[in-house]
This record gives C-alpha cells, sequence and structure tokens, in this order.
C-alpha cells in the first residue's frame, strides 16, 4: 500500500524559467494585495478605514523625497496642479492613470513573443506587449494614448519596455506630476523565483532628468481560482460632493 502511494503521489511542479511571467502576480479575489512576503495587506488604511486610507496615502506621497524634478519654467504650473490635486487629477475623475503610474500588472498571459498584461482597475485593464524588439510604426507614432504604445525585448532575464506616443493628459502622481506628449517611459520586469519586480523610468522634456520609480515587487498568486472585478463604466460620482475648500478653492 505505501509502494502505492508512493507511485501515485503527484511529482513536484518544476521550476519556471526566469523568462516565464505568466500567472497572478499580488492579486486575489478576496480584495486583498499579496506581498512578496506571502502576507496579505488590506487596501484600507489603519482601523480598515476609507478616511485613514486617503489622508496617510496623502502624507506619504507628499513626503517621498523620490519625485520628478521639473525645470523651473513649469514650478508654478506644477505647484497649481498640486494644490488643486483631487479636483484636477484625471484619476479622480475615472480616467486612466495610464503609464507608469499603473505599475506592474496583475496577470500576464505569455505566448511566444507576445505579452498580454491585465490590470484590475478601475480604467486601466490591458496592454499587449511583443518582446521582439520590435520598432513602433508611424502610425502608433503618430497616435497619443494614456497607456502609450509599447515595444519590450529581453536582457538577460530582465525584460525591458520601451513606450511612445501618450497623450498629455495622465499624471504621473496625484501632486501635480503631470509630463509632456514627448514622455518616454522604461520599464524593466524581472522574476527571481515567485516574485516579480517592476520599476519605471521617465524621460521628459519637462523634467531636469530622467525620474525613476520606487521598486515595486508581486508574489506569484498560486490559486486557479482567483478572479477579477469587473471594471465599472466611466461615470464620476464623487467630485461635486468634495466640499474641502482648502483644496476646492
Amino acid at each position: 500500500a505505501a509502494a502505492a502511494r508512493a507511485v501515485a503521489a503527484p511529482a513536484p511542479a518544476p521550476p519556471r524559467s526566469a523568462r516565464d511571467l505568466t500567472g497572478v502576480w499580488g492579486y486575489n479575489k478576496r480584495g486583498v494585495q499579496a506581498t512578496a512576503q506571502g502576507a496579505s495587506t488590506p487596501f484600507f488604511g489603519r482601523d480598515a478605514n476609507l478616511v485613514n486610507f486617503e489622508t496617510d496615502f496623502a502624507v506619504l506621497e507628499r513626503s517621498d523625497e523620490n519625485m520628478p524634478l521639473y525645470k523651473p519654467e513649469y514650478w508654478e504650473m506644477i505647484r497649481q496642479k498640486h494644490y488643486h490635486g483631487i479636483g484636477d487629477d484625471p484619476v479622480f475623475t475615472c480616467k486612466p492613470a495610464g503609464v507608469p503610474r499603473m505599475g506592474p500588472p496583475q496577470k500576464i498571459v505569455q505566448d511566444g513573443d507576445m505579452l498580454v498584461f491585465l490590470y484590475a482597475g478601475a480604467a486601466d485593464t490591458w496592454r499587449m506587449i511583443p518582446t521582439d524588439g520590435r520598432k513602433l510604426t508611424d502610425e502608433q507614432l503618430g497616435d497619443a494614448t494614456w497607456k502609450g504604445y509599447s515595444s519590450g525585448r529581453w536582457d538577460g532575464d530582465t525584460l525591458v519596455i520601451e513606450s511612445k506616443a501618450f497623450n498629455d493628459q495622465s499624471w504621473l502622481g496625484w501632486a501635480g506630476w503631470v509630463h509632456s506628449m514627448d514622455m518616454v517611459v522604461t520599464e524593466k520586469l524581472w522574476r527571481v523565483g515567485d516574485t516579480l519586480h517592476w520599476q519605471a523610468t521617465v524621460d521628459d522634456t519637462m523634467l531636469i532628468s530622467p525620474w525613476t520609480t520606487h521598486e515595486e515587487t508581486r508574489q506569484l498568486n498560486p490559486d486557479r481560482m482567483t478572479w477579477f472585478w469587473e471594471s465599472p463604466p466611466c461615470i464620476e460620482y464623487d467630485l461635486e460632493h468634495i466640499v474641502d475648500k482648502d483644496v476646492r478653492g
């Protein structure tokens, strides 16, 4: 009987290649974010309170020393957009966050030299990333989009994605961090075991020098029952109810 059980036991899954990015990364159906350490952190802040979340998020982002540095001629515009960020930030009127603000994908589907990035956000849902190093076409470069057009290539086991052809409507961050249509975003993704690493660099004519985001990590989610919430329609319900006169003017 022991021998029969030994024969019937499933073999362990073979180790996956560092270039195999397929899977769900850091997301599960219970509405919590899985960290690289395997723990689960609620979306809400202190005491699972939405008000505390908004307050803590604002303090943390505004105190972060890693921020894009703008040329002097843009300082006054940035200051005004920062002051009116809640009313002016397109994310607060259910527009896409755009690249790189939307961050790493929650799911990656890999088919040869084509990757599909899937996002569980309200307005950012998918991207298609070729990984054969192809050049963007004139038609793509002549367009202006929220997420840009992307082309990827492998540098060793690191996927390097360059995106161009952005509109100038998305923000890099809600503290008034805008960009021009000249923006070029370079993302890097690499896998170490069951952890996905992501980081992006923004090069733009409005900036004194390129700006690199913090590195983010996502843990592979083995739950085969994971599902995404449906993305809601773009209907703004909250803006007219904001009464903070320090922000709204």
